[in-house]
């Protein structure tokens, strides 16, 4: 599409045409230079909406949850975009659209948005071309922007590069109480969810959690908006860290859901009055930059790269005459040299 196109299409998405901002995002996920163009066209108007992450294991009842938190924030008055990021079609590579079909009663809603998008094999549990569509749902004037992952457990920590606000969804009854620990999760958790409450088993899992979070420092595993990544953090709790709240809900019987509501417009305001706000929206640059730099940087590298050298460099290393980093050193060596 023509950049005329494109911005012609600005003016009907920033004054909330869901026929263009479809079309904006069709384009984003199908071509990069596309993404590129309408996102620099839409960044002075984003900074609006705030973004709120809800990640978990596959089971744990995530879309009915976000289901049922948008109808309570539409109760709210709160336009809403939901962003739900599913697996890939192994023959289309397109979105499977389960989420969709699960949201349908939200459908009818004018002060909704919902569109799927297929991972397309991207680990972290989200699409490459996020971060483009997130900004294209705030320019459009929604509040909030609900981010659902495919559900992939342990590669689920990137949304929280992408979101001020994440949402950690369990459910009892999926077998070791501790599996989201293990795989790193809970340590993006703003706010963590028991889901389906109705079920046996929820109370002991909503102990567990409270337990771990007990044991990290400030009362999680984040503070002031960064995700420790070493042992040595201060054990003090700071007059300016969030408490992490444990909640019980069910979807199901639309339970608890005004109080999870609560608790992220809690958390909203609590990064707004502390300052945490600004060091949150710098996390999420910096992430989308180090994820563009990689992308230019190796489509540049492959675009120049000399393919009989590579060639050459694969024999030696399948007859193990040399290692993967000394290939990469080697062809950098000589990207080096043929610049001068």
């Amino acid at each position: 599409m023509s950049i005329s196109n494109i911005e012609s299409l600005i003016p009907k998405l920033l004054d909330g045409s869901k026929r263009a901002l479809a079309r904006a995002i069709t384009l984003a996920e199908n071509d990069p230079q596309s993404a590129r163009e309408l996102v620099e066209l839409i960044h002075p108007h984003t900074g609006k909406a705030h973004v709120v992450g809800i990640t978990g294991p596959p089971g744990a009842g995530k879309s009915s949850l976000v289901t049922e938190l948008g109808l309570e924030l539409r109760k709210r008055n709160l336009k809403i975009a939901i962003l739900a990021i599913d697996p890939s079609s192994p023959f289309t590579g397109g979105a499977i659209l389960g989420d969709r079909v699960r949201m349908r009663d939200l459908s009818g809603d004018s002060g909704v948005f919902i569109r799927s998008m297929a991972s397309r094999g991207s680990l972290g549990g989200l699409a490459k071309a996020t971060s483009a569509v997130v900004k294209l749902l705030d320019a459009a004037r929604h509040d909030l922007i609900l981010l659902e992952t495919v559900g992939a457990g342990q590669a689920e920590v990137d949304i929280a590069t992408q979101s001020h606000t994440t949402l950690v969804v369990e459910a009892p009854g999926m077998g070791d109480d501790v599996q989201s620990i293990k795989a790193g999760i809970l340590e993006i958790a703003d706010i963590l969810v028991v889901n389906k409450a109705d079920k046996p088993g929820a109370s002991r899992t909503a102990k567990s959690l409270e337990m771990m979070l007990h044991l990290g420092p400030t009362g999680g595993t984040r503070h002031h908006g960064v995700i420790m990544d070493t042992p040595e953090v201060v054990m003090e709790k700071s007059a300016d860290a969030w408490e992490i709240p444990v909640l019980k809900a069910s979807a199901a019987e639309q339970t608890g859901i005004s109080e999870i509501v609560d608790a992220i417009l809690a958390h909203q305001s609590h990064l707004e009055s502390t300052g945490q706000m600004v060091e949150r929206n710098r996390q999420k640059y910096r992430s989308e930059i180090e994820n563009i730099l990689v992308e230019r940087v190796l489509a540049q590298y492959l675009k120049s790269a000399d393919n009989p050298d590579l060639d050459q460099l694969l024999d030696k290393l399948v007859q193990r005459e040399i290692d993967p980093y000394s290939v990469v050193d080697n062809l950098l060596e000589k990207r080096q040299e043929a610049r001068g």
